[in-house]
């Protein structure tokens, strides 16, 4: 089992930077691809950013390409999403998610997801 536990939402203005966190406890958190999705209110749960176990190998959705950086520290059972140039439309709750495939992942099924953060970007 694995228990992921999100944290770095708040309100930013448009044009403004913040980071993501995710923490995770429970089995290896090394072997695990991990990725970052959000759901805004009447939306579908969808993929922003997965990193392969290693953290060698990076996924973007075209939306956020160039503005989200996922980066994983095994050392700190930690991923983070560095999301710079925030829009409105980034206005969702992001989630962690973990997963033993990368391409699992990315599909959507991951094995475990977190609680979910809040992120609102006024214009």
């Amino acid at each position: 089992q694995v228990q992921l536990v999100e944290s770095g939402g708040g309100l930013v203005q448009a044009g403004g930077s913040l980071r993501l966190s995710c923490v995770a406890s429970g089995r290896t958190f090394s072997n695990y691809a991990m990725g970052w999705f959000r759901q805004a209110p009447g939306k579908e749960r969808d993929v922003v950013a997965v990193i392969t176990w290693t953290g060698t190998g990076t996924y973007y959705v075209d939306s956020v390409k160039g503005r989200f950086t996922i980066a994983k520290n095994n050392a700190r059972n930690t991923v983070y999403l560095q999301m710079n140039s925030l829009k409105p439309e980034d206005t969702a709750t992001y989630y962690c998610a973990a997963g033993q495939e990368s391409r699992t992942v990315a599909a959507g099924s991951p094995r475990y997801w977190g609680q979910g953060t809040q992120v609102t970007v006024s214009s």
